[in-house]
């Protein structure tokens, strides 16, 4: 059997995208901020990174890891004094892992300091870092968030909202972002809604996120979602008051939220687009066990995205719901696996079978998303090595065909499991089950929004399932002709 070290079993996830929030006005806002980014630390856990004003300068702090390992202490807080802040927490899907690819990325310009930071990817970013560049620009980080800092020094624009504007007009792909100056807050989607972005206020003052989770840990109220294209610009005012201009992009296109969103990365007590993120997960299952009905003595998730649709599937079916692996919060990346025969003990560092639950049944594993499936190989075996009587996977999302430019961070296609067997079966016999399926694409659909797909103008992004990438992919095609051009040269 293959042998994975605990760093390839971690890869075989989609992993998180970023996490931000903001809030102007409030004489907390850093702690408030610390916990915020606390709530969104499923989105990111690389690093963290918090930008305040205070009324005469800028404070920053960065760190590489957890929120809770850094920012729950008051030395800490201390050192980031004001009434208006932004924060992020990070998981890179460009730029390498260093403290200075952390966000919020500050800068002093024409127009006065400011700070930015955002959740998604640039897919033209490349190819604008590379023309700053060559125009004379110097680049401190690899992050493509530091690309609008470029734009906006260079736009001609008098205020710094409208050079924000300016910037954010010439990037392409999936973004939400936050910027922050001596008296504003500034919240932007990217125009077609691909990312999350949501308001709220808390004692009248407004805050901007990533997820509705963020502004529950606080207690603030939820207002509304940014629309797709949207720019809302909060500035305070001398007196104290705080005016909104809401800027929304002329004519914008229908939104496409990412249906990764639903399928794995908000957390299940969101709100995202005006749906229960709970309740779309265990729609997935009911339809699942509609779909791909199966003989099985008990269903269990794959901790812990695949629970909410677990238990779709069991009430659906009638099949008893059991936790029959349980998972080991407390082990990161870092974990040491000094020998081989360490790291042949694989996926149960993170997951143990409680065979008690399983010991003589006919098993039926539901996970949110097979990715590689290489993790899915040992789980498999694991539950076997519990006394399984037979092993049957139900995925509660699609195949996963095509690679993400959006600020998901999604293996090359050809190590997709999807693309690396030519049928259903081969993808079951490689894992070792006794049968897999996975959701249609229309089931899903019908999970998250209540309806099929349109196919002339489908209500989400799929990419991932279909390869119906709905922007152009600029540096992906530069890069592409980059390749071809090598290749006509060389022969």
């Amino acid at each position: 059997m293959t042998k994975l070290s605990f760093d390839e079993l971690d890869g075989d996830t989609l992993h998180e995208e970023c996490g931000v929030f903001g809030i102007l006005g409030h004489s907390d806002a850093a702690t408030l901020t610390a916990l915020g980014l606390h709530a969104l630390q499923h989105r990111g856990q690389e690093a963290a990174g918090i930008v305040t004003f205070d009324g005469q300068q800028f404070h920053t702090e960065k760190r590489m890891g957890l929120v809770g390992d850094h920012y729950t202490d008051p030395a800490t807080l201390a050192k980031l004094p004001g009434f208006v802040a932004i924060g992020h927490t990070r998981y890179s899907t460009t730029g390498e892992v260093a403290l200075r690819n952390v966000q919020p990325l500050f800068a002093e310009l024409e127009v006065g300091g400011i700070a930015v930071a955002h959740n998604g990817n640039f897919t033209n970013g490349l190819t604008l870092r590379r023309q700053l560049i060559a125009d004379g620009a110097i680049c401190q980080s690899t992050s493509d968030t530091e690309v609008v800092l470029h734009l906006i020094a260079r736009s001609k624009h008098s205020s710094s909202s409208d050079r924000f504007i300016d910037a954010i007009r010439k990037v392409e792909g999936g973004y939400s972002m936050l910027a922050l100056t001596r008296t504003k807050l500034i919240a932007a989607r990217d125009p077609i809604g691909i990312r999350p972005l949501v308001m709220g206020e808390l004692d009248g003052k407004p805050i901007f996120c990533s997820e509705t989770c963020a502004l529950d840990i606080i207690g603030a109220k939820y207002v509304r979602d940014v629309e797709n294209g949207e720019v809302v610009i909060c500035e305070i005012q001398p007196d104290g008051s705080i005016t909104i201009d809401a800027r929304k992009a002329p004519s914008p296109p229908a939104e496409r939220l990412c249906l990764f969103e639903y399928v794995y990365f908000a957390r299940p007590d969101s709100v995202v687009g005006g749906r229960s993120v709970y309740v779309a997960r265990k729609n997935m299952g009911v339809n699942l066990a509609a779909e791909a009905p199966v003989e099985a003595d008990v269903i269990v998730p794959v901790p812990d995205g695949g629970t909410p649709a677990a238990l779709g599937f069991a009430q659906a079916s009638g099949i008893p719901f059991e936790y029959g692996i349980i998972r080991n919060h407390y082990v990161g990346r870092t974990f040491i696996e000094p020998t081989q025969q360490i790291r042949a003990f694989g996926v149960k560092l993170k997951h143990s079978a409680n065979r008690a639950m399983i010991e003589g049944k006919r098993v039926v594993l539901v996970d949110d998303s097979i990715v590689r499936g290489t993790t899915s190989v040992k789980i498999v075996q694991m539950i076997r090595d519990a006394g399984a009587r037979e092993v049957h996977i139900r995925v509660a999302s699609p195949m996963i065909y095509f690679p993400d430019f959006y600020g998901i961070d999604t293996p090359d296609a050809e190590k997709l499991l999807a693309n690396q067997h030519d049928s259903l079966d081969a993808m079951c016999r490689f894992i070792g089950a006794d049968s897999l399926a996975f959701l249609s694409l229309d089931g899903l659909y019908r999970a998250v929004g209540g309806t099929a797909r349109d196919e002339a103008r489908p209500q989400f992004t799929d990419h991932y399932f279909t390869g119906d990438y709905p922007t152009r992919l600029q540096d992906k095609e530069a890069a592409s002709n980059v390749h071809r051009l090598a290749v006509m040269a060389s022969g």
